[in-house]
């Protein structure tokens, strides 16, 4: 093994580190969100990477969206799903009930403003 027969001075060990500069890490914008993002990372903000989600729990919702029903269900499970259907429709029509009325009291609190 070689060893030095001198030892390196002060100087001579900062001119041979003088390359060693710390660089600015590079960063994009995400083409999702617009948040700043470390290149080739997920980002942290909406948990995309190149357009595309990352994160289980998205995923777990596009996997949910791409089902295919099944070829046949029991009459039970068509009865289920038909009720849940039912209470969807109903709670959509109660937002928009809920939604016309807010909007009537708004008009009526503006008309007594003007008068």
């Amino acid at each position: 093994m070689a060893v030095p027969k001198k030892r390196t001075g002060h100087s001579a060990q900062g001119h041979r580190r003088s390359n060693w500069k710390a660089t600015k890490p590079e960063t994009t914008k995400c083409p999702n969100c617009g948040s700043t993002v470390l290149t080739h990372t997920v980002c942290t903000a909406c948990g995309t990477y190149k357009g595309q989600p990352v994160s289980l729990k998205d995923r777990k919702e596009e996997v949910a969206a791409e089902v295919k029903p099944a070829k046949k269900a029991s009459k039970k499970a068509e009865a289920k799903v038909e009720k849940a259907e039912e209470t969807k429709v109903e709670s959509e029509e109660t937002k928009a009930e809920v939604v016309e009325e807010v909007k009537e009291e708004e008009k009526a609190s503006e008309e007594t403003e003007e008068k």
